[in-house]
């Protein structure tokens, strides 16, 4: 199949399944940056119960998860398939939730939950983010602009995230020379921060592989690129990275 006639074929099974109400393509497909290689990513929304066994029917080879089996968040579960030799990654979306964070992030309001493969975690508005980036295939969906209240609250919380990672860092792990901590926290850190500036200029983002790249903040491979560092480099690492991250901040406003 070409990518036309297998994306139709996908959405057909994927909208027929029980309590399905819309389909959505997202990632890069979604926004139209795919590579060729490029998994699609595609999610399903449900209101009231979606039962994974119905996913599984299909037949398709990979590993279908239960509700709640990606964290149990927000983010609450999905598949890893593969469908006529391509990757297909499916997200489950429950439109409860999808209502509850929609009115918690016009109030400018969110929480930051774990998610595996995420260094700073992942935002409850990630959802809301992804309706306005992805393409609604099937469904009737919203396509919600960046909130004014959202863009004036989040950048202060992720930066009190950042500045308080970037203490520590320093006074718990530069000090004692231990790299691999203090440069785990500081890229955590930057994370954080990336997330600010984003937020700031009012842009919204789905996940962390263009997060550091986006806020301008590439220069922290320069900055992270040392050799067994002593703690007084270690230490200066952490106030570089965090000059960095400030003005990326500052310049988002």
């Amino acid at each position: 199949m070409n990518d036309s006639d297998f994306l139709t074929y996908v959405i057909e099974q994927l909208a027929v399944l029980p309590g399905v109400q819309a389909v959505v393509l997202g990632g890069s497909r979604g926004q139209g940056t795919e590579r060729p290689d490029s998994d699609w990513d595609m999610a399903i929304y449900y209101r009231g119960a979606f039962n994974p066994q119905e996913l599984r029917d299909l037949g398709w080879t990979g590993e279908v998860s239960e509700i709640g089996g990606w964290g149990g968040g927000v983010f609450n579960g999905g598949a890893w398939l593969q469908v006529d030799g391509r990757s297909v990654d499916v997200h489950y979306r429950d439109l409860e939730s999808i209502d509850h964070e929609m009115e918690e992030t016009m109030a400018g309001r969110f929480r930051v939950e774990p998610l595996m493969f995420h260094l700073a975690g992942v935002p409850t508005y990630l959802v809301i983010a992804e309706l306005a980036l992805g393409q609604v295939l099937r469904g009737d969906l919203p396509h919600p602009a960046y909130p004014p209240r959202l863009r004036e609250r989040a950048p202060q919380v992720w930066w009190d995230r950042a500045d308080l990672l970037f203490d520590y860092a320093k006074s718990s792990y530069a000090v004692r020379s231990r790299f691999a901590q203090c440069v785990g926290m500081v890229v955590q850190a930057a994370s954080c921060a990336a997330h600010a500036a984003l937020a700031g200029r009012g842009e919204w983002i789905t996940n962390e592989k263009s997060l550091l790249a986006r806020a301008d903040l590439l220069e922290l491979d320069q900055i992270l690129t040392i050799a067994q560092p002593s703690a007084a480099k270690l230490e200066e690492i952490v106030d570089r990275a965090r000059d960095l991250c400030l003005a990326s901040l500052t310049i988002a406003g």
